[in-house]
């Protein structure tokens, strides 16, 4: 199969959904772009990321990207793109003259929105003042720096390449080069961590002042060295006393728990993340990208493109490796599973507006999430409780079908 061929032959899971209410309007749109390389992999790390070769083929890789985009365009309808997350990977990998040509080639076929935010994900170990300006004049106005920790035995446990000095300066860097409005990702749980190391990693994060913050247990993924080997993490007790005293701190310091892992400054959330998980649309291009557009006839379909790099980059091979439209019967749990994500949930509004479907599809759920205690009993939003946010997977199980 070459890539001009139709991807409707790549079609998984059955049949289409059955014809819904057409959509009142469609959803914002962002576009996710998959960079997979990185110096090394680290051992907890289930994403689609390779260990890149001392020449990144960045002329091709740019060129399969909007050959990708080129593909995706007809199912877009002329709108405009809201969002732009670089992820991977180690996108900051590529130099800025690669991803100028991308974001131009990329903004020559769908316009931007006048206020787009546009993530670059990134790496202490890569970054170069003189890169980094050079990132921000292109217009990439956002980054996400993964610390993980500040401390070099945890770093070494999680095989990071760069140590905590340099952490530190990454943050300092990133505001010299223009940018002010940054992520910093932090991971606890981590083996062998007290509460007064996870606690100090996120005063040292706090101190740093970035406008959001990520910050997540590190959990054994299946197809990871940890998975294979796993390393002595904090008990029980210890992890949910981590848990318990980071969400103070950080709230102490201004930092509003907007999602399960994600904490922001004031008007400061991730708006591409908060399009995820509002049930938006997203094109997603690059090796292992996935994506989810919304079509006028109500139609929702997601989508997966080849993984390997090797095989992206084939011309022979298609970009596209698969897509699935979603039934009515997979509503209910699509939508709620990224929604409920959100502490405050979303408005009840948002499901038909978004699905097609009325709220009546979700009755039967929803009344058995609501007596177990799971769900907010409040008619114009959906919202997990507390006890639903430590329990989500149960909430989500309601509304299987």
């Amino acid at each position: 199969m070459t890539r001009d061929s139709s991807a409707s032959s790549l079609i998984v899971g059955g049949a289409a959904s059955s014809p819904r209410a057409p959509l009142p309007t469609l959803p914002p749109l962002a576009l996710y772009i998959h960079i997979p390389w990185c110096v090394r992999k680290c051992p907890y790390c289930d994403f689609n990321s390779h260990t890149a070769s001392p020449v990144l083929p960045e002329q091709e890789y740019v060129d399969a990207l909007l050959a990708d985009l080129d593909q995706d365009l007809h199912a877009v309808y002329g709108r405009e793109i809201s969002s732009i997350f670089f992820g991977g990977g180690t996108p900051s990998l590529f130099s800025a003259e690669a991803l100028g040509r991308l974001l131009e080639g990329v903004e020559q076929r769908i316009p931007f929105a006048g206020d787009i935010e546009i993530t670059l994900e990134a790496n202490p170990g890569t970054f170069e003042q003189e890169k980094f300006v050079a990132y921000r004049r292109l217009g990439i106005n956002r980054l996400s720096i993964g610390i993980q920790s500040f401390q070099q035995e945890k770093l070494k446990a999680l095989g990071r390449i760069h140590n905590g000095d340099e952490a530190v300066r990454a943050a300092g860097m990133a505001r010299q080069a223009g940018f002010d409005n940054f992520n910093l990702d932090l991971m606890h749980g981590l083996p062998d961590q007290s509460l007064d190391d996870a606690l100090s990693d996120l005063r040292q994060a706090i101190a740093l002042n970035p406008t959001h913050i990520s910050w997540y247990q590190l959990t054994l993924e299946p197809n990871t060295v940890f998975w294979n080997q796993p390393p002595v993490l904090p008990e029980d007790d210890t992890l949910w006393d981590i848990q318990e005293a980071g969400q103070a701190l950080l709230a102490e310091h201004g930092y509003a728990q907007y999602e399960v892992s994600a904490y922001a400054l004031a008007g400061r959330p991730a708006r591409h993340n908060l399009n995820y998980w509002s049930f938006g649309d997203f094109i997603g291009i690059g090796a292992g990208a996935h994506g989810k557009l919304s079509h006028p006839d109500g139609r929702i379909v997601r989508t997966w493109k080849t993984r390997l790099p090797k095989d992206y980059l084939n011309p022979a091979k298609s970009f596209q490796a698969g897509e699935k439209a979603l039934s009515n019967d997979e509503m209910p749990f699509e939508f709620l599973m990224n929604a409920l994500r959100l502490t405050a949930g979303v408005e009840s509004r948002l499901y038909p507006q978004r699905t097609g479907l009325s709220l009546e599809s979700l009755a039967e759920g929803r009344a058995a999430a609501e007596q177990s205690g799971l769900l907010q009993v409040e008619p114009s939003r959906l919202a997990a409780t507390e006890r639903g946010q430590l329990f989500l997977n149960d909430l989500l199980q309601q509304f299987l079908n």
